[in-house]
């Protein structure tokens, strides 16, 4: 049993018993020969499940509504019915909105290589040729967006996040006087890991802010913009349109997905901007695609058929995922509310639980999950170069695993906490 008082209030005797009490109840969690795994936020069989009839379409019929065959070569923006279905979903006007093949990070990697080898628009040359190149990130943020421009050869400068998203400030401070800051991440609906939805306000205040660098982007990756958990997802955030009015239209690139809508490998991307940024992307991306699986997309129109049948079909998403996240955010009331040695976001929507734990203590906490036979994502993975400075913040992906599975995870993961914060509060106290 653990103390149901907060840790920071145990006498040295009381914090002794405790922490001896959490290394025979981890001693119990090591013997049960666990292996368990929420490191990544990918659908679960049964979201998958919900879009089976994909596989049966388009039953014979191959032809778009403007009459082409979708089997032949061609079609560089995408169908059309499809882009209208997700111009209304998205917000965009559909003469701004490309689609694509399964993979958003794709197009996303493949527009910044873009930007290094030719010259963006408003640019005056390209972005390869600056040596000290850098990209905003903030953070905690998702890994695969500072992977990208890692690789890269970007310098990766963190940003801090707040609870109504990245603060403008610092961003103002880091983009008003250095022409080598080429861009920014950041997920706006739902983000990667904290489910923070960035108020409207703090959009517009970053599609406003004066640039050294005339071609700073501002990548927008609204991977989660249709997956609510709790109500419907937020609606009246037209990306572009705020743009166009802060007078910087070409500064947003905005993209999403169907990747956990439908079939996560067999989804259609998409990618928003001004017509000038898509004239020049489509004038290089013309050189190694004649077009997109055009199949599939007719696939998902036949699907769908129109963003109601989309947003009734994120219903049934939210049906199932919705008693995951009330799950873990129970267990972490029950089990480490009361000592008061972590916090926790409730997000409203998207696949990510931020859990903060004692500073100094996340590290900690995944090598213990590890030895009891559950994997999390590494500690530090939520901040550029892995590196959190305050060792504290730890991703808890609920989606996956089935409700007694995941259960099992938390509960076991609550226990590392606790073990971890007694260690570290007792080491203090011999000290």
């Amino acid at each position: 049993m653990t103390a149901a008082l907060p840790y920071a209030s145990l006498g040295p005797a009381e914090l002794a018993a405790e922490l001896a009490s959490l290394q025979s109840r981890y001693a119990e969690l090591v013997a049960k020969g666990l292996s368990l795994d929420i490191t990544r936020g990918v659908p679960a069989a049964a979201q998958l499940d919900l879009s089976a009839d994909l596989l049966t379409l388009p039953a014979g019929e191959y032809r778009d509504a403007d009459g082409v065959d979708c089997r032949n070569y061609g079609g560089v923006l995408g169908l059309r019915e499809l882009r209208e279905i997700f111009a209304e979903l998205l917000e965009v006007p559909v003469a701004n909105l490309i689609a694509g093949n399964n993979s958003s990070l794709e197009l996303m990697h493949g527009l910044i290589v873009e930007s290094l080898l030719h010259t963006p628009v408003d640019g005056a040359a390209p972005w390869a040729s600056d040596p000290k190149r850098k990209f905003l990130c903030p953070a905690p943020g998702y890994d695969r967006h500072f992977a990208v421009t890692q690789d890269l050869g970007f310098e990766l400068v963190p940003v801090r996040m707040l609870a109504d998203g990245p603060d403008v400030d610092q961003v103002a401070e880091l983009i008003a006087a250095d022409p080598s800051v080429k861009g920014m991440w950041l997920v706006p609906t739902y983000s990667n890991p904290t489910g923070t939805v960035v108020a409207e306000q703090t959009i517009r205040r970053l599609l406003a802010l004066p640039s050294a660098a005339p071609d700073f982007r501002l990548v927008l990756d609204n991977a989660y913009a249709l997956h609510p958990i709790v109500g419907d997802s937020p609606t009246g955030r037209p990306f572009l349109a705020w743009a166009e009015e802060a007078g910087h239209p070409n500064r947003p690139l905005v993209f999403a997905s169907t990747s956990k809508i439908t079939l996560a490998g067999a989804g259609v991307s998409f990618f928003a901007a001004s017509k000038a940024n898509l004239d020049w992307h489509l004038a290089h991306a013309g050189k190694r695609s004649i077009g997109p699986d055009k199949v599939n997309q007719l696939r998902h129109v036949l699907f769908f058929r129109d963003a109601a049948g989309v947003r009734a079909h994120m219903r049934r998403h939210r049906a199932l995922l919705a008693p995951k996240f009330a799950l873990v955010l129970k267990i972490l009331e029950d089990r480490l509310g009361a000592a008061k040695v972590a916090s926790w976001t409730e997000p409203q929507g998207g696949y990510f639980v931020s859990l903060d734990v004692l500073p100094g203590t996340a590290k900690e906490v995944v090598r213990l999950a590890k030895e009891a036979g559950v994997a999390l994502t590494p500690a530090g993975a939520t901040f550029p170069y892995g590196s959190d400075p305050e060792d504290s913040n730890i991703r808890i992906a609920p989606t996956f695993p089935t409700e007694p599975v995941l259960a099992d995870a938390i509960e076991a993961t609550s226990t590392c906490v606790l073990l971890a914060a007694a260690k570290k509060l007792a080491e203090r106290d011999a000290g």
